[in-house]
């Protein structure tokens, strides 16, 4: 009885070992860095960021030079002229806010740009390792550079040099 056990114990685990799963890592980190359009698309995005917080910025300083002129004037104007000062002053800081928002916000202007530069570049690279994944049998690649789960992986199953092979980035 204990050897028929052990003869059923012994397959099962056969069974399970020829059934294992083959796994890969990536450092999408290291990939992107040795992708040349990676690095002009950020630079590209953070140009645009800049001149854009440089708009943002300008109407803040009206906004505050308008609030300094106002309060410097203050007790020389009248209810009605400190009425038109002070809506003047919140109308330049809701055009900047709106400003901000637009550039700035969850679905403003930065975010569609960063998208539409960057999704052509992150299809390619999931692309790559789709086949490479496809070519070795590999039932999951998983991204070292995002998960502080992994403590250890050996670098024979780091894949990230084979990656930027195929996208053409020879390292």
């Amino acid at each position: 009885m204990k050897k028929k056990i052990m003869t059923m114990f012994v397959m099962a685990l056969m069974a399970v070992t020829a059934n294992a799963q083959k796994f890969a890592l990536v450092d999408m980190e290291y990939i992107l860095k040795n992708v040349p359009a990676y690095e002009r698309a950020n630079e590209q995005l953070s140009q645009v960021a800049k001149k854009w917080q440089a708009e943002v910025e300008a109407i803040n300083t009206v906004a505050q030079t308008l609030y300094k002129n106002y309060q410097n004037e203050v007790v020389f104007l009248s209810q009605e002229q400190k009425k038109q000062r002070q809506e003047a002053i919140m109308e330049k800081e809701k055009e900047a806010s709106e400003l901000k928002k637009k550039y700035f916000g969850p679905e403003g202007e930065l975010f569609k740009k960063r998208t539409s530069l960057m999704t052509p570049i992150q299809k390619e690279i999931y692309n790559a390792v789709k086949d490479i994944a496809d070519m070795r049998g590999y039932s999951l690649v998983i991204d070292r550079a995002s998960d502080t789960g992994i403590v250890f992986g050996s670098p024979k199953i780091d894949i990230s040099n084979e990656v930027l092979r195929k996208l053409g980035y020879s390292n």
